[in-house]
């Protein structure tokens, strides 16, 4: 019988050169995930398939923990729910010592759930409810007041309660990061948060105890958290001589980029995205600086969330078909889309086969399985030619992604950590069709069957 002939293929591991954007057009394969063979976690879980390092997570979470302690060592950490709701995620971060930062009373349930009593809950956002802020009260959770709204209504349950909470002014500022993000807190520049501190201080239903800025989402410019800090250490001192109150903490929010490069960027994220090092280092010197602080020692709380799980994220997804476009490039259709992956949207992820393939590359495009046309998880890049059910890694992908997918056209797949010890956990189940509609009533007059 004749054999198959695979044509003859050499795959670089290391060297090579680069182009002006400094990229390497060699594509190696990887055919494990934090020890986990990729054949064995498809055939027990399926595909797609979510998987976490939780090895990853946990050095990353220390890393960032000493990065910022020998900067400054009044420091803690606050994980941020939003980024990555999984409760095996969360708790991983809370048994290494973060406390919980939530954006709304579904959050507060999340954490409180998961064990995390009140006073370890910092809660921020906009739409706070009357009950979530009576709750919030009760338990004696950090309070960030977003605008006067708000500042009224905790006025009235003080008043109602007898209870007078601790809380912190949001404030948003100009830090060079565009566009500003002055949807949130009240406004630096124009006087805005220095009024709303007044009126704060003249209702005397609150205590102040912190100053809280979140400048913006993947900010790339760590020079940004130097100003930040810097502007909130100054309105902390303008309190102290005008009110006689030190606040007792500074939080600098999130928005530590991970190593995921945006669609507009040329670089690689692991040459443009500013290191630990460099964002401590930045706040730091602010720190340092500050009258403020040699006086007071503020705490320093960071919410962080993307650049601790992002890279610790995987998603494994296999091929449904190929097809050949009038642009001479491939089109290759898995069977993960932007339902699932909706941070494809923004991040040139990196697509990695899982076996070595032969032959020469071609520009493919990565498609989703949804019947829309923007359903691109990854722009024409030069790849090998893949086939039926083969199996690709797209990473990184633990940031935002199990928080904002969706049950559209597919169903949400399972997710799975990889412990220390390298077993693999399921933390999620594959959803059905009962998880997709058992929450619906059908009147009687409609039904078919």
């Amino acid at each position: 019988m004749k054999k198959q002939y695979n044509a003859p293929y050499i795959e670089r591991n290391s060297t090579g050169t680069i182009n002006k954007f400094a990229h390497k057009s060699v594509v190696t394969h990887q055919d494990k995930i934090a020890g986990a063979r990729v054949s064995d976690l498809l055939k027990e879980f399926g595909s797609p398939l979510f998987v976490f390092s939780e090895l990853s997570m946990r050095q990353a979470y220390r890393h960032l923990v000493q990065t910022m302690l020998m900067k400054y060592p009044n420091t803690e950490i606050s994980w941020s729910y939003k980024t990555n709701y999984l409760g095996a995620v969360c708790s991983i971060y809370h048994q290494e010592g973060a406390k919980a930062e939530v954006v709304s009373g579904m959050e507060y349930e999340m954490a409180k759930k998961l064990g995390i009593k009140g006073t370890d809950i910092i809660f921020n956002g906009p739409g706070k409810r009357k009950h979530e802020l009576l709750t919030a009260m009760q338990e004696g959770a950090r309070i960030h007041i977003d605008h006067l709204d708000e500042l009224y209504l905790i006025e009235q349950l003080a008043d109602e309660t007898d209870i007078i909470p601790d809380v912190a002014i949001r404030v948003n500022m100009d830090t060079g990061i565009y566009p500003l993000w002055t949807r949130f807190g009240f406004n630096y520049e124009n006087g805005e948060a220095y009024r709303t501190i007044q009126r704060l201080f003249m209702g005397k239903k609150m205590k102040l105890k912190g100053l809280h800025a979140h400048i913006g989402t993947f900010v790339a410019d760590a020079s940004a958290y130097y100003w930040a800090a810097q502007k909130l250490l100054i309105l902390a001192q303008r309190i102290v001589d005008d009110f006689g109150i030190a606040v007792e903490y500074i939080d600098l929010g999130g928005g530590f980029a991970s190593k995921n490069p945006l669609h507009e960027q040329y670089t690689p994220g692991e040459f443009s995205t500013p290191s630990f090092d460099q964002y401590a280092t930045a706040i730091g010197n602010a720190f340092n600086e500050s009258s403020f602080v040699r006086e007071h020692a503020p705490r320093l709380i960071m919410e962080t969330g993307r650049v601790l799980v992002d890279e610790a994220g995987y998603l494994i997804s296999t091929v449904l078909a190929k097809k050949n476009l009038p642009t001479g490039e491939r089109a290759v259709i898995l069977d993960a889309g932007v339902n699932t992956n909706i941070t494809a949207r923004w991040y040139k992820q990196k697509v990695t086969p899982t076996r070595a393939f032969p032959g020469t590359y071609l520009n493919t495009i990565f498609y989703g399985p949804l019947c829309m046309n923007i359903d691109v998880i990854r722009p024409a890049i030069p790849f090998p030619d893949l086939r039926y059910g083969d199996a690709v890694i797209i990473s990184p992908v633990g940031a935002y992604n199990v928080t904002q997918w969706m049950q559209f056209i597919e169903y949400r797949p399972a997710v799975v950590l990889i412990s220390e010890t390298g077993k693999p956990e399921l933390i999620r189940d594959r959803e059905e069709l009962c998880d997709v509609n058992h929450r619906e009533f059908i009147p009687e007059h409609l039904r078919v069957l």
